[in-house]
């Protein structure tokens, strides 16, 4: 598992979106029990936050321990620093494994395993992210081009598993039909422009060239985003039974 978000744990904190309630709601009403789950690939632990509203024990897993001293803090969360291929947890503990933008940097084949033993029988495996965010016609336009052509060589090659929706990931599991969600989100400029500078392409771009690339399209993205009400981020879902 790479760790491409430990240098700059407290942007990632303060500009990531959340995952919207319609999520949550899903998760509900296809689990078989609320007394532990394990949020895999934490971060700054937005998703165990929500999770901890309805179960008893949240275990949250991260290889960044700066990500983990940023994280939200709960009564139900217990943060543990361990990688998602390897874990020191019981067998068949867990009513929930999931995994927040996370799932595409891990060894697939170690981990499945490793979330199959975890969990418990009838247990339900999620997996989520979000899609590259988007607004109106001119937005999109500036967003395509910084996306694809200024920092598109800097993305890590598991990026396009996210591109993909996770649909060429393998996934041993019972699968449940998830509903199509968006994020819809009224940000400023100033959120805006802090989130892309989180991007993992992007702090490769600034190591290889010395210099941040969101400035090269800043202006653009000020432009079009004057008018622009809110942004919305396409919400990707798989869940399945082990």
């Amino acid at each position: 598992m790479k760790d491409n978000f430990s240098g700059h744990s407290s942007d990632y904190a303060k500009f990531r979106p959340e995952y919207p309630a319609e999520v949550y709601t899903f998760l509900k009403e296809n689990l078989s029990g609320s007394d532990c789950a394990w949020d895999c690939g934490t971060g700054n632990g937005q998703v165990a936050s929500r999770l901890a509203d309805f179960f008893n024990l949240v275990e949250a897993t991260d290889i960044s321990q700066p990500q983990l001293k940023n994280a939200i803090q709960k009564n139900a969360i217990h943060y543990s620093l361990q990688p998602a291929e390897k874990v020191n947890f019981p067998d068949a503990v867990f009513d929930l494994v999931i995994c927040g933008q996370s799932v595409h940097w891990f060894d697939f084949a170690a981990f499945f395993s490793e979330a199959t033993r975890c969990l418990k029988k009838g247990g339900l495996l999620a997996l989520m992210g979000y899609g590259l965010i988007r607004g109106n016609q001119a937005f999109n336009q500036v967003m395509d081009h910084f996306y694809n052509n200024i920092i598109g060589p800097y993305w890590d090659p598991e990026r396009r598993h996210l591109d993909n929706e996770y649909q060429d990931i393998p996934f041993p599991f019972e699968e449940i039909p998830a509903p199509k969600l968006d994020l819809s989100l009224k940000w400023d400029i100033t959120h805006l422009l802090g989130y892309l500078r989180t991007w993992s392409a992007v702090k490769h771009y600034e190591k290889a060239h010395g210099k941040d690339p969101v400035q090269i399209v800043e202006k653009d993205l000020r432009n079009s985003f004057e008018n622009l009400g809110s942004v919305k981020f396409p919400i990707i879902l798989r869940a399945g039974r082990a």
